[in-house]
């Protein structure tokens, strides 16, 4: 009798602990509470890593979270191999602040994008630039073709092929002043280290980002990948 007791009386607490955060006169911001899903530009917290990955799960949580801190186009779904697609696919056009040349692209990838742009990129522009970005320059997403190397083509399907990585090759500031990785990774030192530490802020929010420290066939951009096991280089 006392452990049915016990459970009637956490099964209470809980209830009441959900009705808490639920509520709409809860006092936890939406930011530290786990009911609720994740939104681009709010702060950060220890929640919202997990809160990015419940996104990244699922198709319509990714979709919404987007649409939180970007400006898509929600697509049907694109097939032209087993090997080559973009599931779930959305046009993208801008992230946070900054427009970018539209692409097509995985929600994931863009959803990436998206929180790079917002607590990443912006705060590195202010903190280096005393400016914000207003655009990203880009190369590609998809593009059906295999891994290449220093070597040449490899018999590997890149992640390109699904679209779960964009390729960035510069900045364009608010006061006009672009900046190009090609030109500014061994630039003034306040350019260089805007992108080293925008470099770094990208391996926060990706799986894999690969910058011109890589190699030869990263010189003019970051490869920044949804998927594979935290390379950061």
């Amino acid at each position: 009798m006392r452990f049915l007791y016990l459970g009637i009386l956490l099964a209470v607490f809980g209830s009441l602990g959900y009705v808490a955060l639920t509520g709409p006169e809860t006092p936890l911001p939406d930011a530290w509470n786990p009911t609720k899903p994740l939104h681009v530009t709010h702060e950060y917290t220890p929640l919202t890593q997990w809160k990015l990955t419940r996104a990244l799960n699922d198709r319509q949580a990714c979709l919404a979270a987007l649409g939180t801190g970007a400006q898509i186009t929600s697509l049907p779904d694109f097939g032209a191999s087993a090997q080559c697609h973009i599931k779930p696919q959305v046009r993208l056009s801008a992230v946070g602040q900054s427009s970018l040349n539209p692409v097509n692209t995985r929600c994931q990838t863009a959803l990436r994008m998206a929180m790079w742009e917002h607590h990443g990129i912006q705060p590195a522009a202010q903190a280096h630039l005393g400016a914000a970005v207003g655009r990203v320059a880009h190369f590609s997403s998809y593009s059906c073709r295999a891994i290449r190397t220093p070597k040449g083509s490899t018999t590997r399907m890149s992640t390109h092929a699904t679209a779960d990585a964009i390729d960035v090759s510069g900045f364009i500031l608010d006061d006009g002043r672009e900046i190009s990785l090609k030109r500014d990774w061994n630039g003034d030192a306040t350019t260089a280290a805007f992108l080293r530490d925008v470099r770094d802020s990208a391996c926060e929010w990706f799986r894999v980002t690969l910058s011109p420290d890589y190699n030869t066939l990263h010189a003019d951009h970051f490869h920044l990948q949804h998927t594979g096991w935290g390379l950061c280089r």
